[in-house]
């Protein structure tokens, strides 16, 4: 183990193991990591920062190749665990150990719930409620490379060295405004998500799929799950093996034909030639499912009355975050408004749904039952002031 200014570089197994019993006894840990995600179907870990029991520590996965003493630790009960933005740290360790971090606060949620903007940049958080100032001269470092320099391991620990103190800001903002079990609860919904999101239906979130027919959906699957296993296999981004506007052309064309698919631009690369026959298995498939197995296209409304609903209540979703001191943009997105215009106005297809965010747990409580009143006729909004930064005011009918 190598000291270097104010944190120690553990690049053995031995001294993880020895740091990791010494960990276990601590009773926050909190961490970070670095990695590369540009050239491999995973990302790809170079760097693991600690902060424990008043002790910074850097972790190289490239000298230490198996980092399960560590994700032990951090998965193990007894302490609290701190992130910023952490959903790749959530990953390594669900992937490592199959268990999520103990007790996750992940500070840039916890921003947004106080009233901070969302998301926040560690940076930028980091100067509101501390008011240090983060240098950001490695933002381009590669982390694969060895030997790392000082500059680099000193600005990779800076990551975590301010993690604890902006917690518990942001713990006790919390708490003044009341909203400490919404953190609880906002914190278990997205690991949920999260962890489901490796495994349920991910080719849904396809930008731009949403206009498709059941077969156009069908085939996106399909190509999607060839694309994965193809990615796997071949160790490499999924948007090299295909890319998403391809897929979706293909989707729109409905043929399995490959002298069509070779028409289209882009499809004329010299490794998709050599795959065409898998790629236009995958669409036969698509094209051979009967009805009743196509995937069900998204709920849609486009009346202009439903349209011009969905705008207008979008706007006023911000006046209603901002009124109760909370970011927009970690409440809901004008698609969540929709969904909830569509769940309670009876859409068809709405009785289907699940409940939609807006209409469960606290953002029913801050926004949900809010649009529930203005479209019963409870509520109605004036213009208080045009010059105002919340020139709107929500007002009994």
């Amino acid at each position: 183990m190598k000291t270097h200014h104010a944190y120690d570089l553990i690049s053995s197994e031995s001294a993880l193991r020895q740091y990791c019993a010494e960990l276990a006894l601590a009773p926050v840990i909190g961490f970070d990591t670095e990695f590369v995600s540009e050239d491999t179907y995973r990302p790809q870990l170079c760097l693991v920062q600690v902060a424990a029991a008043g002790r910074l520590v850097v972790i190289d996965p490239l000298a230490v190749r198996d980092l399960t003493p560590f994700w032990q630790a951090v998965s193990t009960p007894e302490h609290s665990t701190i992130v910023h933005a952490g959903r790749e740290e959530l990953l390594f360790c669900l992937a490592a150990t199959g268990q999520r971090p103990h007790d996750l606060f992940d500070l840039q949620i916890a921003a947004g719930l106080a009233g901070y903007e969302y998301p926040a940049g560690y940076g930028s958080l980091m100067n509101r409620l501390l008011g240090e100032k983060l240098n950001k001269g490695e933002t381009r470092t590669d982390w694969r490379r060895r030997p790392l320099s000082v500059q680099q391991l000193e600005y990779a620990v800076n990551d975590v060295r301010y993690l604890e103190p902006m917690r518990d800001q942001l713990r006790s903002r919390l708490e003044v405004l009341g909203r400490a079990a919404w953190m609880r609860d906002e914190m278990a919904d997205w690991q949920n998500d999260v962890e489901a999101s490796m495994t349920r239906d991910r080719w849904r979130r396809m930008s731009g799929s949403s206009g498709l027919s059941a077969r156009g959906l069908a085939i996106v699957r399909e190509l999607w799950l060839w694309r994965e296993e193809e990615a796997q296999r071949r160790n490499q981004p999924t948007r090299r093996v295909l890319r998403d506007d391809l897929i979706l052309e293909l989707a729109k064309r409905r043929s399995a034909d490959p002298q069509q698919m070779r028409a289209i631009r882009g499809m004329e690369r010299g490794d998709l030639v050599r795959a065409m026959p898998r790629i236009s298995a995958a669409i036969a498939q698509a094209l051979a499912l009967s009805e009743d197995h196509l995937p069900r296209a998204p709920i849609r409304n486009v009346s202009d009355q439903f349209a011009v609903l969905g705008q207008f209540v979008s706007s006023a979703l911000g006046s209603i975050c901002r009124a109760a001191n909370l970011a927009p943009s970690i409440v809901g997105t004008a698609s969540d408004v929709r969904d909830l215009l569509a769940y309670r106005l009876g859409v068809a297809g709405s009785d289907q749904m699940d409940p939609p965010s807006l209409a469960v747990g606290w953002r029913a409580e801050v926004v949900g039952h809010v649009i529930d009143d203005l479209l019963a006729g409870k509520l109605t909004i004036r213009i208080r002031d045009p010059l105002a930064d919340e020139p709107l005011s929500f007002e009994p009918a």
